[in-house]
């Protein structure tokens, strides 16, 4: 059990990790090989496939000209949620 609400902790760390670093690429305008964008890279591959259901589902917000999507907040609640009911 202690397993499963440690893998809970390192996947909710993460997410948070790849937004912060989504502001940092695409403000940074960072090269393809600079090492935060590899990081920013390895964690989307693994973040995206478990938002795509959530991004079916919620589309982005429209603000201005632009989209807020609000799946990762999404995701971060249900691990909450998740972590409180089995830990």
């Amino acid at each position: 059990m202690r397993i499963v609400c440690f893998a809970l902790d390192i996947v909710f760390y993460a997410v948070i990790l790849w937004v912060i670093l989504s502001w940092v690429v695409s403000f940074g305008r960072l090269s393809w090989g600079h090492p935060v964008r590899k990081l920013y890279d390895f964690l989307a591959k693994m973040i995206d496939p478990v938002l795509r259901p959530i991004r079916s589902v919620l589309p982005p917000v429209r603000i201005g000209g632009g989209g807020l999507d609000l799946s990762p907040l999404v995701l971060m609640f249900g691990l909450i949620i998740v972590r409180g009911l089995v830990c």
